[in-house]
């Protein structure tokens, strides 16, 4: 029996953690713990016995930072090679009855992807691959991509895997105390990109206890058509007779994994700080529940980094003024590159109430297939909305799709074979919700119900492509009504029968409806009403556009859709009494963000607008005032939301690029070419680690604020460190470390600095540490993110200073 057949029908128990294990077997400080598949086989095959003994369906290789970014290519080899023997051969010493199965693990690089950091989205993949076809190549049974905290590094993971095996490929991905992802994705995001990608089991490892993911794991199962993975960690560590354990017992851990079992979780496990025990009891008060069947959602959604948008709630915005047709500007701006121009024309659509924004770029004069892939990126960088990909270029929509960072919406295809064949294809390696257009080689029917036949025709080609009618949205085609009386009219009838005969869902590009007439909001506006009364699901649409603004949240109200008539009360009070235009429909556009000035192009993260606008003011102001009065209080303003999580990551990483932009042309236009800084700060990744994203967050942020940062890399030993302190007679040090194997490492160099530095204030952060933790290690502060790390940088410089 294969993984897939057996998952059908059964719970499936996978294995505990290895890397603390190790420790406790003497895994040495900074020492790569993939290296003892080669070193001590012994010890790695009774571990695995252990787990396999204790009940486990599924043990992984211990391969979680085999990749080629830490090892060269032979040695990669006989680290994964090893690594997978000494599972078959755990698995063929163990007698327990149960199916037993050996997963190529496969953990995060460490790295941040482009734009946020360094590494490119294709060498993510590469690297990934290597490891994929070696576990392939030496008999893997599935790929278990785990403990991912960013959307698309997971992506790339699981192209790497759907790419260079036929494997089954499990996700698990890891999630803070806010529930997201640490670049922002909630789990209902997650489902989305993970289903289009064709994964056969998703879910959430590592990060807190069973309780504490609760939450979690719950809005998987209300998204997910696919089972559910559950492996926490055995709750917090603490520190007991100067040992880190953690505060859940086995038996605690099983009772609370088993009441997630009865919820429907189907694979369940144990992450940091579990054991064969933990394993064992939890396969013991799970045995008697009955399996649930994983059942079909039926939702349809799209996702950005952040979140999905899911249909059939309420009506959706889909803006669409990132279109060059009838648009002058527009068109300027595309053959002259200017994409800080299309930057804006997607935020200032997000802040009048957009929920997806349309891309389209397709211009004869230019290279769509690059611009298309350049313009989704850079909006993906400041937006966290979703984005529909519309283009005809075949070429130019696998690009944009293979680097979206999300579940797209794909504009579009219709009824005709050539279509049909040539995005279904994208759509089902890449994910994305398809806008059909009702016509084929006969053109667009005058009738609603030979449109309907057209989308049936669709949906069962679709279906043979393995494409579920959830992820086809149907546009009906809004055609003008000064060319044919009756064009609205079948429209409608066409959005009401596709909802009520196929159950699908329904898009319109409102505005063609009035072309050629006077005045077309009023038309756009009654006709856009209708739709919705129809059950029309999204527009595309201007969300500038006074009249269509009141229609839809008129109909919002009206409907039911709208508690306490909140929204429309505030979009009423935004709209000026005297002069009928529309000043704001959110109050986002009341702060800052919404000038074109220095500090809204910082809070919006526009590097080349930030860059400009600093040189302007140049010419009027001193540098010094222009630090302080723009782009400090700019950075400000995103730290409080950042730590609010009214924004995330990615959009705190550019606004710091923006700044770091604007400080620049302030260096450059000084006489030494150098802005005053605070004092000297130390930074590392310690030794044996080679992850460095927490460290370059922090690294950007103490840079903007003028701190005089020297970032020392990743895997840097205790003594570089401490000569690096002592030769800048830096008051403050950064350590980080990702894994728990590492932590030693860390408090060796935190040793050496107190011996060597004693003057020296001692920051820690990372995935593995807490408060408690980093007092055992010696440290005088644990940060848990940036603005954290900041905040305690401005303290010991004030400290300094005096």
């Amino acid at each position: 029996m294969n993984v897939r057949e057996f998952l059908k029908n059964n719970i499936v128990y996978l294995d505990g953690a290895m890397g603390t294990i190790l420790q406790e077997r003497g895994l040495g400080v900074g020492e790569l713990p993939e290296r003892w598949n080669v070193s001590h086989p012994d010890v790695i095959r009774e571990i695995h016995k252990a787990y396999f003994d204790a009940g486990s369906n599924i043990v992984c290789t211990n391969t979680f930072g085999a990749n080629v970014l830490k090892y060269s290519p032979d040695e990669l080899e006989s680290v994964v090679k090893a690594a997978l023997e000494n599972a078959f051969a755990a698995r063929e010493e163990s007698t327990s009855p149960q199916e037993k199965f050996v997963a190529l693990d496969i953990g995060p690089l460490g790295r941040m992807l482009a734009p946020y950091g360094d590494l490119d989205f294709e060498e993510a993949i590469a690297v990934f691959s290597e490891t994929v076809k070696l576990g392939a190549r030496y008999g893997a049974d599935l790929i278990f991509i785990e403990t991912f905290s960013d959307s698309y590094e997971t992506k790339a993971a699981v192209l790497a895997a759907k790419e260079n095996s036929d494997l089954p490929v499990f996700v698990s991905n890891a999630y803070g105390e806010d529930s997201k992802l640490m670049t922002g994705a909630s789990p209902a995001a997650m489902v989305a990109l993970l289903e289009g990608l064709g994964a056969d089991a998703i879910g959430a490892n590592c990060s807190r206890g069973p309780k504490a993911l609760e939450g979690v794991v719950c809005e998987y199962l209300k998204y997910s058509s696919l089972p559910v993975i559950f492996k926490p960690n055995a709750g917090l560590p603490r520190v007991e007779n100067l040992k880190t354990v953690y505060d859940l017992s086995a038996e605690d851990f099983s009772l609370e994994v088993e009441e997630l079992v009865k919820k429907g979780v189907r694979v369940v496990g144990g992450c940091c700080g579990t054991s064969p025990e933990y394993i064992a009891k939890t396969v013991k008060a799970c045995t008697d529940i009955k399996v649930q069947t994983v059942e079909k959602k039926n939702i349809t959604a799209v996702s950005s980094y952040t979140h999905a948008v899911v249909f059939g709630e309420k009506p959706i915005l889909i803006g669409e003024r990132i279109n060059p047709t009838g648009k002058k500007r527009f068109k300027e701006a595309l053959k002259s590159n200017d994409v800080n121009y299309i930057l804006k024309e997607g935020l200032d659509q997000q802040s009048a109430g957009a929920e997806i924004l349309d891309v389209n770029v397709g211009l004869p004069e230019i290279d769509e297939r690059k611009m298309l892939t350049s313009v989704m990126s850079e909006l993906q960088a400041v937006s966290d909305l979703p984005l529909q990909i519309d283009t005809s270029n075949g070429d130019a929509m696998e690009k944009a799709l293979r680097r979206y960072n999300g579940k797209a919406m794909i504009n579009s295809v219709n009824g005709t074979k050539e279509s049909m064949d040539r995005v279904f294809p994208l759509a089902k390696k890449y994910g994305g919700l398809i806008v059909a257009l009702t016509l084929d080689e006969k053109g667009i029917p005058a009738l609603a119900e030979e449109r309907l036949e057209i989308a049936k025709k669709i949906l069962s080609e679709a279906e043979s492509y393995g494409i579920d009618k959830k992820d086809i949205i149907f546009d009906p085609l809004a055609l003008t009504i000064s060319a044919d009386q009756n064009a609205a009219k079948e429209t409608l009838r066409a959005v009401k029968m596709i909802k009520e005969e196929l159950g699908c869902h329904t898009s319109l590009g409102v505005s063609n409806v009035s072309f050629g007439l006077p005045n077309r909001d009023f038309i756009n506006s009654t006709f856009f009403a209708l739709a919705m009364q129809n059950g029309l699901s999204a527009a595309i649409m201007n969300p500038y556009s006074l009249e269509m603004m009141k229609a839809y949240r008129s109909y919002l109200a009206l409907s039911g859709m709208d508690e306490n008539c909140g929204d429309y009360i505030t979009f009423a009070q935004s709209v000026s009494v005297e002069t009928p235009t529309l000043t704001t429909v959110s109050s986002q556009t009341k702060d800052a963000s919404s000038e074109n000035t220095l500090r809204a192009a910082i809070i919006k993260g526009l590097r080349d607008s930030a860059a400009s606008i600093s040189r302007e003011l140049l010419r009027e102001k001193d540098g010094l005032d222009i630090v302080n009065g723009e782009i400090i209080p700019a950075l400000d303003t995103v730290g409080e939301q950042y730590e609010k999580k009214t924004l995330y990551l990615p959009q705190l990483l550019m606004s710091a690029e923006a700044a770091k932009a604007a400080f620049e042309q302030i260096k450059a236009a000084m006489p030494s070419g150098k802005a005053a800084t605070k004092c000297p700060f130390v930074i590392a990744t310690v030794k044996g680690d080679i992850h460095d994203i927490g460290k370059n967050i922090v690294r950007l942020i103490l840079e903007n604020y003028a701190f005089d940062v020297c970032d020392l890399g990743r895997d840097v030993p205790p003594c570089e460190i401490v000569n690096k302190v002592l030769e800048l007679n830096a008051p403050l040090v950064g350590l980080s470390a990702l894994m728990t194997t590492t932590v030693p490492a860390m408090e060796e160099t935190i040793k050496l600095l107190r011996e060597k530095a004693p003057f020296c204030k001692i920051l820690v952060g990372g995935a593995v540490l807490n408060e408690e933790y980093a007092k055992l290690v010696g440290a005088d502060k644990y940060a848990r993110d940036a603005m954290e790390a900041l905040r305690y940088a401005d303290e010991v410089f004030e400290s300094v200073k005096k």
